[in-house]
């Protein structure tokens, strides 16, 4: 547990083992932003944190504000405050070099808000069913919540999603209902000031987006890449938003051959496990 701005965190730091950290020296710190209400960061533990610091790259995840293990204040959901909990807990860890932001869906908006205050950290974003903190982004964002937070409380919702989706996806619908009940998460997120497009802009790191070709969140990629031309699309068929659980193996092989090619980061192809 880590207190950054005023709140604890759970966090989790996987330092590369002896041969893969050898000759690694300067390397970025990958972290790892889970997405919003019913993620948290195991949905990074397998799926990227592991390889990542097998081929060396120091490795930071944490849950969100209100998410999984970390502490839950009644207040404070604002974009600006999970990225204020993101610059203290970098400084909390004493993590002051290159940064390689990875974000899931709304993991990866808060990765965009982090470099628009401080490009020259970021060295690269690979943003996972997401989009930097545009207004039609936003907007989505807002209504999601409020179907959810609609949804949720009603008699028999969480048991519905249960018998659809499994006891997991119960117990997350069930968390989430709590969160939004307990927090003004739902009220704050909306409302939040938004960085000035000319900051966004400003971002010049190399940037990855992977899209769900059966998501809405696609929709987004022209805008991205017309605010950020550097930013390189990939988009896996059939898939949802979902995508970095449900196609784990394609989402490491992507990433690794772009921080090999637009990062200069020679680093091993993961094994599959």
């Amino acid at each position: 547990m880590v207190r950054a701005n005023g709140i604890t965190l759970h966090t989790q730091r996987l330092d590369p083992p002896g041969p893969a950290a050898a000759g690694r020296t300067g390397a970025p710190t990958a972290v790892l932003i889970h997405g919003m209400a019913s993620d948290t960061m195991a949905s990074w533990y397998f799926t990227l944190a592991e390889p990542l610091s097998r081929a060396g790259v120091p490795t930071v995840l944490y849950d969100l504000r209100g998410h999984g293990r970390s502490e839950r204040p009644a207040t404070g959901y604002a974009l600006d405050d999970f990225v204020d909990d993101l610059a203290a807990l970098l400084t909390g860890l004493d993590v002051t070099g290159p940064l390689l932001l990875l974000g899931n869906s709304f993991g990866g908006t808060i990765a965009f808000g982090y470099a628009a205050r401080h490009p020259g950290r970021v060295v690269g974003i690979v943003a996972v069913e997401s989009a930097p903190p545009v207004p039609e982004w936003m907007r989505r964002v807002r209504e999601r919540l409020a179907r959810v937070a609609a949804r949720l409380p009603r008699d028999g919702a969480v048991a519905e999603i249960g018998a659809r989706r499994g006891r997991v996806a119960a117990q997350r619908a069930a968390e989430t209902q709590r969160m939004l009940a307990d927090t003004s998460l739902a009220r704050d997120l909306p409302a939040s000031p938004l960085p000035t497009t000319e900051a966004l802009a400003a971002i010049g790191c190399p940037v990855l987006c992977l899209y769900g070709g059966d998501s809405a969140v696609v929709e987004l990629a022209p805008t991205v890449r017309g605010l950020l031309p550097q930013t390189r699309v990939a988009v896996l068929p059939d898939q949802k938003h979902t995508v970095l659980i449900d196609r784990p193996e394609e989402v490491r092989r992507l990433v690794f051959a772009w921080l090999a090619e637009d990062c200069s980061l020679d680093l091993a192809q993961p094994t599959t496990a």
